[in-house]
């Protein structure tokens, strides 16, 4: 057995190299989800903006 095979097949390690990998994984799928999402957020964000100005718009012409 060559010395890369018994490297490969060594169980034995830190457990930070673990937590490395999981931590990346899941902030590459918090990025890819965001990403998605974004534009839908965007929207919604200006819809409110324009409900919550008409709001004050109707609130001032009713004083």
């Amino acid at each position: 057995m060559t010395k890369f095979s018994a490297f490969l097949k060594d169980e034995a390690g830190a457990v930070t190299v673990d937590w490395v990998v999981l931590t990346a994984a899941v902030v590459g799928l918090g990025l890819v989800v965001f990403t998605y999402i974004q534009p839908a957020i965007s929207t919604l964000a200006s819809d409110i903006g324009d409900e919550v100005d008409a709001a004050g718009s109707a609130m001032q012409a009713a004083n």
